[in-house]
């Protein structure tokens, strides 16, 4: 994959893993048409090739925010016609984002308004600094969240505190969000990134196809009836069975050593 962005900043962290930080500081790291064009760029790469990469995490750079939501500046005047259309990209965006087919891990160091937390529920989970802030504004500006907000946050938090968030666009902090189940762990904003990537690091060293596979097999199960749930399961499960590192990880276990797995 190419790493030469105009918005974004994309660098490898011990092989296996992908860093990604928004980087428009400058506007709080909001999102215009071409970060829309990136991110999914980048992600829709992933999905293609993985390129040995194990686990990703997405992050906002300076101090300030996360991902401030669309850039209203670049949207002022726009016409209906045009904005459709650059919606339309930042919908492409965010399903390349929920396929990303390895673990996504969000660090959100500072303000998550409108698209930025849509982004952040997106993600497979959430780690915050305690100076977080959270928010779903678009009703405040006369339209409503259209890049997964209404599903994925519902599905993080529940459908009645999702309706009080996304109905009020009240902003809430990083505790209330870990409260309510859209943020894992609230951290320091020193430690924030050393966290994310001490997990990630964690989770590159499990076999990645079970990985893969076990996160594949929880998000589109939570789709499913139970019944379906746990056929999609083993069907998940099966694929492992054949692999060099089931096979690899059995063996290390016995001879008492730690498992290399080869992702075959």
């Amino acid at each position: 994959m190419r790493a030469d962005f105009e918005t974004i900043a994309v660098s490898r962290q011990d092989d296996h893993i992908l860093l990604v930080t928004l980087n428009r500081p400058e506007v709080s790291n909001a999102m215009n048409t071409r970060m829309g064009f990136d991110l999914m760029e980048l992600f829709e790469t992933l999905s293609i090739d993985l390129e040995g990469l194990r686990a990703a995490i997405i992050t906002g750079s300076g101090k300030k925010a996360f991902c401030a939501g669309g850039d209203l500046k670049e949207r002022n005047g726009m016409t209906d016609e045009s904005w459709r259309s650059q919606h339309a990209i930042f919908e492409r965006m965010v399903r390349a984002i929920m396929g990303c087919p390895i673990p996504l891990l969000a660090a959100v160091n500072g303000a998550a308004y409108a698209g930025g937390c849509e982004i952040a529920a997106a993600s497979d989970f959430v780690y915050a600094a305690t100076n977080a802030r959270f928010a779903l504004t678009e009703v405040t500006l006369g339209i409503m969240p259209g890049a997964g907000g209404t599903q994925n946050l519902a599905r993080a938090v529940g459908e009645r505190r999702a309706k009080e968030i996304i109905l009020s666009g009240l902003p809430f902090t990083a505790e209330e969000a870990q409260a309510w189940g859209l943020v894992n762990r609230v951290v320091e904003p020193s430690e924030l990134l050393a966290t994310t990537i001490g997990m990630a690091q964690r989770i590159a060293a499990n076999g990645p196809i079970a990985v893969r596979q076990a996160k594949q097999a929880i998000h589109r199960g939570m789709q499913m009836s139970l019944s379906d749930g746990l056929a999609f399961e083993i069907e998940a499960y099966n694929r492992l069975v054949s692999t060099e590192d089931r096979r690899e990880g059995v063996l290390a276990f016995n001879e008492k050593r730690k498992p290399v797995f080869r992702g075959r």
